[in-house]
């Protein structure tokens, strides 16, 4: 993800970081050429003159764009939503550590809340890791005993089987007696909301935006650009290929950033920093049980995992 101090507006226009440009120069640098190719023509195809004007393709620029702007809106409300449920993630977490500190009997042993802690990390570490496809073992051997790290290995959603061994760390709490049943209760109120961050975090991971859908609006965006010369070249003359990179630059750009962060759980430089998050998250809950650690400065001009 990128996180920027807000710039000023001259220097935003030379951006090179976190700009889908990097990835646009080749289809741009060919439109360019296939533009001046055409002005060279003067529009003319094996002697045929193609018969665009400005007019129609104004009127089409003017729907597509219409169209574009669905699809950012499509797009960015799965990114804010994969967001919002990863802040969820973040309170919900703190709450059960409040919890385990202040409902249970104070006589509990310290080692023992510190397990629940560490398998709240470990639910948030194995969520990052099934949402990317990476492999979470270093993280979980890490934060989970030998024993229950052997439980979730050879399991595909490790997330919500760590939400069992929660509830096993609850039912044990109140089987000795250091919570009662509503307090049980508390906790399972929580822990059901965990397994909803998961299910909706799984939700948007495995429901792309209708593959025909984009299929159609990539097909329409370059068809549209690779006619756009055809319709300048009359009355632009030389300057047609400038102002064709300038316009398929905006379409061709708007249909990147849309695909980018359709997926927000992924690694691309503007999706979400889960990596950022789990720490931040595992900081949080270690400060809340007494447990100092040391912070790490984050990068706050830069892209951050």
């Amino acid at each position: 993800m990128i996180i920027r101090k807000k710039e000023h507006w001259f220097r935003m226009l030379f951006v090179w970081h976190g700009s889908v440009l990097p990835k646009l120069l080749p289809r741009l640098l060919a439109l360019f050429l296939l533009s001046l190719g055409i002005v060279y023509l003067h529009g003319n195809i094996l002697s045929y003159k193609v018969p665009l004007n400005p007019a129609p393709l104004t009127l089409f620029g003017f729907v597509l764009a219409l169209f574009l702007g669905f699809r950012n809106s499509a797009s960015y409300e799965r990114f804010w939503e994969g967001r919002k449920l990863w802040g969820a993630q973040l309170n919900i977490t703190r709450s059960l550590v409040r919890q385990a500190l202040t409902l249970v009997n104070v006589n509990t042993d310290k080692a023992t809340v510190m397990e629940f802690v560490q398998l709240l990390t470990a639910c948030t570490y194995a969520l990052k890791h099934q949402l990317r496809g990476t492999d979470p073992a270093e993280d979980l051997r890490q934060r989970l005993t030998e024993a229950q790290f052997q439980l979730v290995e050879q399991d595909r959603y490790k997330p919500i089987v760590i939400t069992r061994l929660l509830g096993e760390w609850v039912q044990h709490a109140k089987l000795e007696n250091r919570i009662d049943s509503i307090q049980q209760a508390r906790f399972d109120e929580n822990l059901d909301r965990i397994a909803d961050v998961i299910g909706g975090c799984e939700r948007i991971a495995s429901t792309p935006i209708p593959y025909s859908y984009r299929v159609l609006l990539h097909r329409t965006v370059y068809i549209y650009c690779f006619l756009l010369p055809f319709g300048l070249v009359d009355s632009l003359s030389w300057l047609t290929p400038f102002i064709v990179v300038f316009i398929a630059y905006t379409f061709v750009a708007f249909e990147a950033i849309a695909d980018e962060i359709e997926d927000p759980f992924g690694t691309d430089t503007n999706d979400l920093a889960l990596g950022s998050m789990c720490e931040m998250i595992e900081t949080t809950l270690l400060e809340l049980a007494g447990k100092r650690t040391e912070i790490t400065p984050k990068n706050t001009h830069g892209f951050i995992d």
